[in-house]
């Protein structure tokens, strides 16, 4: 995956697995806070928040994973992202670190059931690691 060499990735965790996203995609990272609940909202946004005046909706990595809610704990991290001009937190179990990859292989689109294509920019490796490269429009929908 050509395009993707040289670029730069947040690596974070959810759950068990570690994936990535491009630093290009990424306003800032902020520590966890207090969301404000919204009700009848989609099970995967967790609520608002009021970032220097403005509300940012937040939504559950780990809900958009298909992974089951866990509590938060002190290295809970928001992910403010800029997609279509418009900011989303993604919260997060930990960010990990800063890194490029020296190789990216394109995800198996064979694998992925119909509600989850998409969702994979590609697959970073570190010996004997995978790391899932987050596509931000397969992840959130167009």
């Amino acid at each position: 995956m050509d395009t993707l060499q040289g670029e730069q990735f947040i690596e974070l965790s959810v759950g068990s697995e570690t994936c990535a996203l491009r630093i290009k995609d990424i306003h800032e990272i902020i520590k966890m806070q207090g969301v404000t609940d919204i009700p009848f909202s989609k099970p995967t946004v967790k609520g608002v928040i009021n970032l220097r005046g403005r509300i940012i909706p937040v939504m559950s990595l780990r809900n958009l994973l298909g992974m089951p809610d866990e509590s938060y704990t002190k290295t809970s991290r928001i992910i403010i992202i800029c997609r279509h001009e418009e900011l989303i937190g993604l919260i997060v179990d930990k960010v990990n670190h800063i890194t490029a990859y020296e190789e990216i292989h394109s995800p198996l689109s064979a694998a992925y059931e119909e509600s989850s294509h998409g969702v994979f920019l590609g697959i970073a490796s570190r010996g004997e690691q995978l790391i899932g490269i987050l596509e931000l429009e397969g992840l959130l929908g167009n």
